[in-house]
């Protein structure tokens, strides 16, 4: 017996609204859950995009002037290189710094188109043979002030706490997700087995006259799919409010320039928005399935 797709919309609609408390519960439940899973993926891509530059040990940067003359350039190097607290160095020239301009405003074409390397300011990556925030402190210190030398910016405490603090955080998120789409899971289960139980004389009938199991399952497999996909709606206008209101706020603040940078581009708010849709589908199909499918086996 084939399934009108008019039949299949008509009862799952019928089949949300006879239950519209629960249906209500469902998706705000799977909403809640994948904004949480989704902002944890948000602001990891946030921190990393921000922290960046710190990788592998970095702990300074040494901006030089734009305009520096090679003099001035050849004097920091001399100095870094002839200096036994420093295990390493690296230099990213102006072109170098594009490459990392465009990538940190890929989103943002029309800021690109006015900026070019040459006015961007070179720097050197170092990389301090001991690490203790004091050590590191008095070393960058070391460089402040010298021709050609923009600023100094130190990694310090700063980027290290908000590192170690990003991975708490998301750890949290990432549990209350998991838990909250557990919920979500039995909720559309519940939801489908109370549907499918006020209809089971009608269930019967259609049997009777030859309906199929997957004729009647449709429409209540639709139904999980349909509450599972508002969820995720829901939950992508969470994100993009997180994304345009919280973290884009960072770049915002002068205070806290350690972390320029600390924005989520397009591709990945993209992958990520993909990503909860997959979830939520995933979490429609195992609850709906089981449910029919113990119903229908009974």
């Amino acid at each position: 017996m084939a399934i009108s797709p008019v039949y299949a919309i008509r009862e799952t609609a019928q089949n949300l609204w006879r239950n519209i408390l629960l249906t209500s519960a469902t998706i705000i439940t799977i909403g809640v859950s994948l904004w949480l899973f989704g902002g944890f993926f948000l602001f990891n891509y946030a921190v990393g995009n921000a922290t960046a530059r710190w990788e592998g040990g970095i702990e300074f940067v040494v901006w030089m002037n734009a305009d520096g003359t090679p003099e001035q350039d050849a004097a920091i190097r001399t100095a870094l290189d002839e200096s036994p607290e420093i295990k390493d160095w690296d230099y990213v020239d102006q072109d170098g710094a594009f490459e990392e301009f465009k990538d940190l405003f890929a989103d943002t074409p029309e800021l690109i188109a006015t900026v070019s390397p040459e006015i961007l300011p070179p720097s050197y990556r170092v990389v301090p043979a001991d690490p203790d925030a004091d050590v590191v402190r008095e070393l960058a210190d070391q460089f402040k002030g010298r021709p050609g030398v923009r600023s100094v910016v130190s990694a310090d405490e700063t980027i290290r706490a908000i590192q170690k603090q990003a991975d708490k955080i998301g750890i949290v998120f990432f549990i209350g997700s998991v838990i909250l789409l557990g919920a979500a899971t039995l909720l559309i289960l519940t939801n489908i087995v109370s549907a499918i139980k006020s209809r089971g004389e009608e269930i019967e009938i259609m049997k009777v006259v030859g309906a199929t199991n997957w004729f009647i399952r449709i429409p209540f497999m639709i139904e999980g799919l349909a509450q599972a996909v508002f969820g995720a709606l829901g939950a992508w206008g969470g994100l993009w409010a997180l994304d345009k209101w919280v973290i884009s706020g960072f770049n915002d603040t002068d205070s806290l320039a350690l972390l320029d940078g600390f924005k989520v581009s397009d591709s990945e708010f993209t992958q990520t928005s993909l990503m909860i849709l997959g979830i939520a589908v995933l979490v429609s199909v195992i609850g709906s399935a089981v449910a029919v499918t113990r119903y229908l086996d009974a």
